[in-house]
């Protein structure tokens, strides 16, 4: 059997850090909000909702609720991201995907200021993480005093996605050495496949990447030794496509109609090849609600920066 990668325990010594932060921000006179936008009646986003409220709740974050029908316009929508953009109170701003097919996800996203794209989904994250101009936040303990040197870095407003970076650092609680090794990531979203493959060449692996033309998958998700995919394709990643000894990292989510959560990853055929292996539920995802917690408790510090008298 392979070790389980068990992302609620990382996620609740993330959170326990940032209830931390939070108390202190509160005891100096600061409150820590975090605005969550949900269009639609998405089973897996209803679900991913709560348990972000519920986050926010356990680690004393204000969660903004705004909930739309399906037939909110995109100019409703815009006019509420523009209106959080300028209030106080909120340092995050997460807009739940998919989006009805008729909104353009883009716009939506990208209408959030990038102080406040804690998910880090906006074209400016995404584009100074392309860049390497904020992949220092991969490094968190090396650059610690670079950051404080540069606190005014325009790069220092912006985050790395948040479930891809909950990846890395899922890794790396497991003692996972990826510089050199072989990892194959099966995506090009936006969302994880393409941040994913950019921190982990960041982190000096070798990686490939693999989408629905891929051809002859099984010939290439037997080289690897990092097995990444985010697919929500039930069951896509058998025994018979990965080597002995692979860790399998399952980021996709599909929910069923009897309401379960399964991932990629045919668990019962990889077990007697894989070393580690995230299970689904309760690996990838609580890490990535633990990281946008994380990003919105950084906004509220730099905002409590920024507005310190001694900026005066």
């Amino acid at each position: 059997m392979p070790e389980i990668m068990d992302g609620k325990k990382l996620a609740e010594e993330i959170k326990a850090e940032v209830r931390k932060d939070v108390m202190l921000l509160n005891e100096r006179g600061f409150a820590v909000g975090l605005a969550v936008v949900l269009v639609g009646d998405n089973l897996a986003s209803e679900q991913y909702f709560l348990a972000i409220l519920r986050s926010c709740k356990a680690v004393g974050i204000t969660a903004y609720k705004h909930k739309f029908p399906d037939s909110v316009t995109i100019n409703e929508l815009l006019n509420v991201i523009h209106s959080l953009n300028s209030d106080e109170r909120i340092n995050g701003i997460l807009v739940l995907l998919p989006l009805p097919k008729r909104i353009n996800p883009r716009r939506a996203i990208n209408s959030i200021t990038p102080e406040k794209d804690v998910d880090g989904l906006g074209a400016i994250s995404v584009g100074r993480l392309a860049a390497e101009e904020s992949t220092f936040q991969l490094f968190r303990e090396e650059y610690r005093e670079a950051i404080e040197e540069c606190k005014f870095m325009p790069s220092l407003s912006s985050f790395i996605p948040c479930t891809p970076f909950g990846v890395i650092r899922l890794l790396e609680f497991y003692g996972v050495e990826l510089k050199g090794k072989h990892a194959v990531v099966i995506s090009k979203s936006l969302a994880v496949g393409k941040p994913l493959s950019t921190m982990l060449l960041v982190k000096e692996a070798t990686v490939t990447v693999c989408h629905r033309e891929t051809k002859n998958l099984p010939v290439i998700t037997k080289q690897a030794d990092i097995l990444c995919t985010a697919t929500g394709q039930q069951g896509l990643i058998k025994g018979d496509m990965v080597k002995d000894g692979v860790i399998i990292v399952d980021i996709g989510i599909k929910v069923l109609p009897d309401g379960r959560i399964v991932g990629d990853v045919d668990f019962d055929s990889v077990k007697d090849k894989a070393s580690l292996v995230t299970p689904v539920p309760g690996g990838v995802g609580p890490v990535t609600i633990a990281m946008l917690l994380e990003n919105t408790v950084k906004s509220a510090r730099r905002s409590k920066f920024l507005k310190s008298p001694l900026m005066m």
